[in-house]
């Protein structure tokens, strides 16, 4: 790794922001609904439309502040690497955006008392697919992590705060020394 040719790194905001969201969505994952009557209980209805949300001001505020950071992709990345990581991250906030969105309109629909309907059964079909694109989006940005980790190439330290990487120059002279 040529210290020249690293990206940037995160913040400790971002780095939390990054860690602390994926608790929330583990969360949230652990929670889901499993059963449309489970709405029927106003407390619980009441718990999922705060909980999304909370989700979603978690997400506007973790886009907020990493809006002006850089990429930590060292600048002799080629440029189809800078593309693929910006189309996997605004993907992934779509994505998780739009889990939330269409949560909070099954919660509507489902208020209006329109349970069985078209309408129903699109906010389901939408809210599925959106849970299904950011497992998605979520695996390769996992894979590409690993990836740059094997790479060593700042990426995986610019955000993990574990297993920090050392350059292969570091190892070279490990391995000689």
């Amino acid at each position: 790794m040529n210290t020249t040719d690293v990206g940037q790194s995160y913040s400790a905001t971002g780095k939390f922001l990054h860690w602390g969201f994926i608790g929330v969505f583990a969360y949230g994952i652990f929670k889901q609904v499993d059963d449309l009557n489970q709405l029927e209980d106003p407390a619980f209805l009441r718990f999922e439309f705060i909980f999304a949300c909370a989700f979603l001001l978690i997400l506007a505020l973790r886009l907020w502040v990493m809006r002006g950071q850089g990429s930590a992709l060292p600048q002799s990345a080629p440029d189809w690497q800078r593309v693929a990581a910006k189309l996997v991250h605004y993907g992934m906030y779509v994505a998780l955006m739009m889990i939330a969105v269409t949560g909070l309109a099954i919660g509507v629909v489902f208020t209006l008392g329109l349970r069985d309907g078209a309408l129903m059964g699109f906010c389901i079909a939408a809210h599925e697919a959106s849970i299904t694109a950011s497992y998605a989006l979520i695996t390769l940005h996992v894979a590409a992590a690993v990836y740059h980790r094997f790479l060593r190439d700042g990426v995986w330290s610019a955000m993990v705060p574990l297993f920090k990487e050392r350059s292969r120059d570091q190892v070279k002279a490990t391995d000689q020394g």
